[in-house]
């Protein structure tokens, strides 16, 4: 393209287009060609030129592969944010109050992750909006500085509740509960992937809670699909409901949700950005993440749940297909009951037949060209190997059907 060329872009077209996030492109939409992001099929991409090959995301939304690619107008919705200051405050307040509406809930807050959201959700049950202790968090919690959490429900995001300076307390059964709720007692929390591994459910942690006016919050950041989830957990009692806004809402892969009571999400957006000398002032949400936040939730409620599941399941039948001809091979479509609750191919076979292990396949697959990344998601097992279906973009599951299907016959030769 030359230079005249580039000049006859107008905002519209850039738009259309879904521009990409080049420093040009934010600073001034205008003046921005569209990125290409597919080296190879589309030209050139912005990671080519920092000597990154994009790869095939095969294993779901994984924060680490940056959760999901975001849809056009969810781009478009960001770069159009980017031309304008706003006063954050302001946008926050009216972008929640869109998205609680949308979602089925009293309030709504974007932050930075379910991580950042379950951390705000524990400021915010700790402080209830006391602005004399907000500035001390986490060297002096108050009187309130004890969460109480299931012994199975311990995973790595337990920082994000101590970060705030809590005490976790470890319970595991109803006389626990009653027991170690005291006025020191601020918040109940659930995690919620550990569901079934705990002895107190939700509608009876909810129950404990309500019976002790204890807060509650469940991380269910990978929870959605169904939409129909947030409402659920919200009707069950869960005061805060922390969920991505980067996986299956496809939205930034830096932004979440903190859903919940309208006074606990006021206490919450106390702790946090803009405002100083809190301990959310370093989490950031920029203007565009909120816009561009808020046109994925507006897209994904739209969503058909039966033209979705028939996309899966079609991708699935393209690899099936490819995979036929190979000894031994045997599918199973997995469903995992609660996060990423959208249907997985699993592909197993006869190891004394196709000689190769698992762990062998995701390698030979990893090191590929394009590198094709797999996985496991909670609630899938360990048999064989895993394939999402979620996260692989148009004809990508041509290209995984062809690399697994080489890989595995070569094997069995």
């Amino acid at each position: 393209m030359n230079d005249d060329a580039r000049e006859r872009i107008t905002r519209r077209h850039a738009l259309q287009a879904g521009v990409g996030l080049t420093a040009a492109g934010a600073v001034d939409a205008t003046a921005a060609p569209p990125l290409q992001t597919r080296p190879g099929i589309m030209g050139e991409s912005v990671y080519d030129s920092l000597g990154i090959k994009p790869i095939i995301n095969a294993a779901g939304t994984i924060t680490t592969f940056g959760g999901s690619v975001m849809p056009s107008e969810v781009v478009a919705a960001w770069v159009d944010a980017a031309r304008h200051f706003v006063d954050l405050v302001e946008l926050q307040n009216k972008v929640g109050d869109k998205i609680a509406k949308l979602l089925g809930t009293e309030a709504a807050y974007v932050t930075t992750g379910a991580a950042g959201a379950i951390l705000l959700g524990t400021a915010a049950a700790v402080t209830r909006g006391d602005r004399k202790l907000i500035p001390q968090l986490p060297a002096n919690p108050g009187a309130r500085n004890e969460v109480l959490i299931q012994k199975t429900h311990h995973s790595c995001y337990d920082n994000q509740l101590t970060d705030v300076g809590v005490k976790l307390i470890d319970v595991e059964t109803v006389a626990d509960v009653e027991k170690a709720v005291t006025e020191h007692t601020a918040l109940m929390f659930f995690m919620n992937i550990s569901q079934d591994t705990g002895k107190i459910k939700r509608d009876e942690w909810c129950a404990l809670a309500r019976k002790h006016k204890v807060p509650t919050l469940i991380d269910a950041a990978a929870d959605v699909p169904p939409v129909s989830r947030i409402v659920e957990y919200a009707k069950m009692g869960f005061d805060m409901i922390a969920v991505s806004g980067g996986k299956a809402m496809r939205g930034p892969n830096d932004t979440g949700l903190l859903l919940g009571r309208k006074d606990l999400i006021a206490a919450a957006k106390l702790n946090a950005n803009p405002h100083g000398c809190t301990i959310g002032r370093m989490m950031k949400v920029g203007k565009e993440d909120m816009i561009a936040l808020l046109a994925a939730v507006e897209r994904f409620v739209r969503l058909d749940p039966a033209a979705e599941l028939a996309e899966y399941e079609r991708k699935i039948s393209v690899i099936e297909k490819a995979l036929k001809d190979v000894p031994s091979v045997a599918f199973e479509h997995i469903v995992p009951e609660i996060a990423n609750h959208v249907p997985h191919l699993q592909i197993a076979w006869n190891e004394k037949q196709v000689k190769i292990k698992p762990e062998a396949v995701a390698w030979a697959l990893s090191e590929g060209e394009p590198s094709i990344r797999i996985g496991r998601v909670s609630g899938t097992g360990d048999k064989g190997i895993l394939i999402s279906v979620l996260t692989l973009q148009a004809d990508e599951e041509k290209i995984v059907a062809a690399r697994v299907a080489e890989i595995l016959k070569k094997a069995a030769g």
